[in-house]
This record gives structure tokens, sequence and C-alpha cells, in this order.
């Protein structure tokens, strides 16, 4: 059976940027392009020429994509020609294949917001895709607000599609603008759509996660008829984002019935990148990833309950819809209190480490979760403490070092512009192969702010590790999170870190404490154990 051809939009550069606290530079948005075009994706949405300096900037060194590149902006002002608008030249001088414009369906948009009559509207419409279309580019027409225009007046929210597409545009991207569609009508209006003269294979649907079914609206307007999807990495966008193309892909290549139905240009072999490539715009951004997230979450296939975990033993599919290395991610069995015998041996062998069934230690290891966890401790969380945890009861985890003391000071005091100002300083004492080794560093950056006592601490506890200290020279700390698990006087801190190395591997570690700098301490020394046994270190 012949499959169709279904077009993938990407417009994290664009509509992703709109997301509140995201700004990308240029050399962001050459990375991110350069990753989208290794993934598949047919069309990247650069951004707005000429409405910011980033994005002129990046179009001036515009990316060498096989991907359709796109410049973005609207249709023409009212008032003056398509020739003669200052704004649509910036756009069509960017010279990109494709040109995306944004313009006005809605009754109560046009007469509203532009305070212009619906003929003229219409006549603009038309006039701008015609003048694109004689300047030889491809044309596409995001119709804004189109999902509520059409319930307000189908007749017209009709017509100023038809005017874009009479003119020559290759693809009407049906928008729901305020995200606020249900999937049934978003598939009710798209039928409407094509039954009234446009094409399925011209159509595309760009929706807004307002009432989190951004990702089911674009399937119900494909299962209408619709070729094209517009989206965005991890589901940035402004509000509550767009459709997450990191769930909209996968669906696509691996649940029926569109693995049957559609080809992408999306590969199997080019799938498995994905929950790469979405960590990557996270670390670009700065933001910790979504445990939780579908298909690439580092939570999206990790099963707690014993129950669950002693399924996965015997058939991966008993608590999986599809394998995680289909799309990068990895199957994880977290521990904690719930966690049964099987659970255990399971997270042991993938630590690569072989245990009897009727072994004594496995009940020791437990007892040990299950004290710990009462003290404040988590382990279903922070993986790599448990390793380290296991590995220490099973007699198999080195002594690298040893530490002798540490101590942290915090000064307030004046600097040289007469501000009060913080500044932290930690001394470390390790025992390294039988020679003390002692590190001072303060919190103070090279921009002369203050990153506070924990970042002091692990900078010293890290300077001198002697013949150690290669190895951990490449990890820097992702995340980190303080949970107060007791209240009054005699609260208990939990601290948690996410560490990453060179080679991209992330892990946690947990350390507890009634003090707050001292089970930072604990976190940050697990981080480093944790990576001198994963480099094999002895």
């Amino acid at each position: 059976m012949t499959r169709e051809r279904l077009s993938l939009f990407d417009t994290t550069l664009r509509d992703g940027q709109q997301t509140q606290g995201v700004q990308f530079s240029a050399s962001d948005k050459h990375q991110i392009a350069q990753a989208l075009d290794a993934l598949g994706i047919d069309y990247i949405e650069g951004g707005w020429p000429g409405a910011n300096p980033t994005d002129s900037a990046f179009f001036e060194d515009a990316p060498k994509t096989r991907a359709t590149f796109t410049a973005f902006g609207m249709t023409k002002r009212a008032g003056m020609s398509a020739e003669n608008d200052d704004v649509l030249a910036a756009v069509l001088n960017a010279n990109t294949p494709a040109v995306c414009l944004v313009g006005k369906t809605h009754e109560f948009h046009v007469k509203t917001a532009l305070g212009i009559s619906l003929e003229e509207n219409t006549a603009n419409i038309a006039a701008s895709f015609a003048h694109i279309k004689a300047q030889g580019r491809e044309a596409i027409f995001d119709a804004e607000h189109f999902f509520d225009g059409f319930k307000s007046n189908p007749d017209y929210a009709l017509q100023a599609i038809h005017a874009a597409y009479d003119a020559g545009t290759r693809w009407i991207a049906l928008c729901d603008t305020n995200g606020g569609t249900l999937p049934a009508d978003i598939a009710r209006i798209t039928k409407a759509v094509i039954d009234s003269g446009i094409p399925g294979d011209h159509l595309g649907i760009h929706t807004h996660n307002d009432t989190e079914q951004a990702v089911a609206g674009s399937l119900a307007a494909v299962d209408a008829g619709a070729r094209q999807i517009q989206g965005t990495l991890n589901g940035l966008g402004e509000r509550c984002g767009n459709a997450n193309l990191t769930a909209v892909i996968p669906i696509l290549l691996l649940k029926e019935p569109y693995a049957s139905q559609f080809e992408t240009g999306v590969t199997l072999e080019a799938l498995a990148g994905l929950t790469r490539t979405s960590r990557m715009l996270d670390d670009i951004l700065n933001r910790v990833s979504q445990k939780q997230a579908a298909f690439v979450g580092a939570s999206a296939f990790a099963h707690k309950a014993g129950l669950h975990a002693s399924a996965i033993l015997k058939d991966p599919t008993t608590y999986e819809h599809i394998d995680p290395g289909a799309v990068g991610n990895e199957r994880i069995i977290p521990m904690s209190n719930q966690a049964g015998q099987s659970n255990l041996r399971k997270r042991l062998t993938e630590m690569g480490i072989e245990v009897a069934p009727k072994d004594p230690a496995l009940a020791r290891i437990l007892d040990q979760i299950k004290v710990r966890e009462g003290q404040g401790y988590t382990y279903d969380v922070a993986q790599a403490s448990f390793e380290l945890l296991a590995r220490n009861e099973l007699g198999v985890l080195p002594e690298f070092f040893e530490v002798k003391r540490y101590r942290v000071t915090i000064e307030r005091r004046k600097n040289k512009r007469d501000q009060m100002v913080s500044l932290s300083e930690a001394v470390v004492v390790l025992k390294v192969d039988g020679k003390k080794m002692l590190s001072v560093s303060e919190s103070m950056d090279e921009h002369g702010t203050d990153r506070g006592p924990v970042n002091a601490l692990s900078k010293a506890l890290a300077k001198d590790l002697g013949r150690y200290q290669s190895y951990v020279e490449d990890i820097r700390l992702v995340d980190f999170k303080v949970r107060i698990t007791q209240g009054g006087t005699e609260a208990v801190t939990r601290v948690i870190i996410d560490s990453e190395d060179g080679k991209g591997r992330r892990w946690s570690t947990v350390g507890v404490s009634a003090n707050l700098v001292d089970a930072s301490f604990e976190a940050l020394l697990d981080a480093i154990r944790w990576k001198l046994v994963q480099d094999g270190v002895t």
C-alpha cells in the first residue's frame, strides 16, 4: 500500500521564541536548525526578518538546510501596495525559498484589531500572496484565529483562505490561535474547508495547547484530511505552548493508523535521536527537561511498582506502549520503599551486577532503602545514589578518597562600589592515595556575581582529586532541588542534584541533613563517586 506524504513544519525558532523566558541567540538558532534538519523536518521557520536584531542576523547568515528554510511575516498593511510595504519587503529580502505570512480570518479581529472592512482584508491577503508568487517563492498562509472565525462567520473565514489559495498559496495553515478549539471541532471544520474546494494536500494545522489537546487537535485535522502539521520541539510556544513535535512525530511513525497511512521526512533511524534532540534544546535554554514528557521524558519509561517491574522482566510490552530505544530513550526501574526483589535485581542487572535470586544482600539493600527513605532520602529519582548504596552493600564500591573535613564560610561585606554583597568560601580536605589534599574555592564568578556556598563547595571538592582529577573535570551541575521533608525545629533538608558530563550522561544524587550545605555536600560527593564508577576507575 502506497503511503501518503505528510509534511512537518517546525516553528520552534519563531513561535517557540514567544515562550515566556525563552530568548535564542543567532548561534542558538543555527544549532537548533541543524538538529531539526538532521531529524528530517520538511520546513524550518527561522523567524521574522527585520523584527529584531537576532532574527535579522540569523537570516543574513542563514543555515544551509535540506529542509525548506522559511521566513515569517504578515500580510501587507492596508493603504499601500504589496510592492511598497517595507515590512513585507524585509521578509522577502531574506531570500528564503518559502515565505509564511500570517493574516486575519476572523471577522471580529478584522474589524476590531485591524479596523478595516472585510473586503479590504480579503484584498490584502490576495495581493500579498500574489506578490510572493511573483517573486518565485513558495507561499504559506497562517490563517490566524481560523477556527474561532469559522464558528463566528464561516462564510468570511472561508472567503479569506480561498483568497490566499486562489492567489497560488501552497499551504493554508488553519490556526487555532487561542488554543481553545476541541479536536472534534477541528476535525469537523477542517472537513468543511476541504468540502469548500481547498484540497487536503494544501491544508496544514497549527494548534496551541491551552486545553492540553494541541497534539490531539493536530491529529484530528490529519484524520479529516489536512496534510501538514505545524509544531515546535518540546511544545514551546506562547502561553501553554504549541503542538509538541516530540510527541507528534513518534505517533506518526509508530502508531496506527498513521504509521501505515503516512510517510514523513523523519526516518526510523532519525527517530532514535529524538530524545537527544529534545534534551539538546533544553540545554540551550538552560532549562530542566520535563521528566514526564511523553516519549522523551526521563520518566516516560520508568516503572516504580514492584508488580510492574516483575512483569517488565518477563515481557516489556506488558507496561510499555513502544520500545524506549525507538525514540532514543531508556527504561528505568526506580528504587523506592515499594520495590520488590524482582525490581531490585532488574535494576542491578542494568548496572552490570548479577545477583542470585536468593542472595541475602537483596534483602539488606531493600531494608537500607526503607530505613533511609524514612530518614528523608528518595531513590526513585536519585538513581546514581541508589547504585552507590547497592554497590557498597554488595562490597563492590571502591573507596576512591576519604573526606577528612570541610568548611564553608559566608561573609557579608561592601564592595568597591559601596554595595553590600555576599561571598562564600569553601575549604575541603581529602585523603587520596594516602596523601592529604587541601582545596580552597570561593563563590564569585568571572562577572563578580556571588553563586552561593554550594557553588563554592562544589568547586573546592572538584579542584584537586589527585589521579582522579581528569575524570571529574567535565562534570557540570544541571539542576539543584531542595525540599524540606519535616517542619518546625525538626526540619530535615533533602537536596537532589542533577549532573552531566562531557559524554552527555546525566545522573541524579541525593543528600539529606538538617543542614542544607551538608545535604548538598553529600549529593556532590555521590555525583563524583558515581562518575568514577561509570568510567571504570579503580
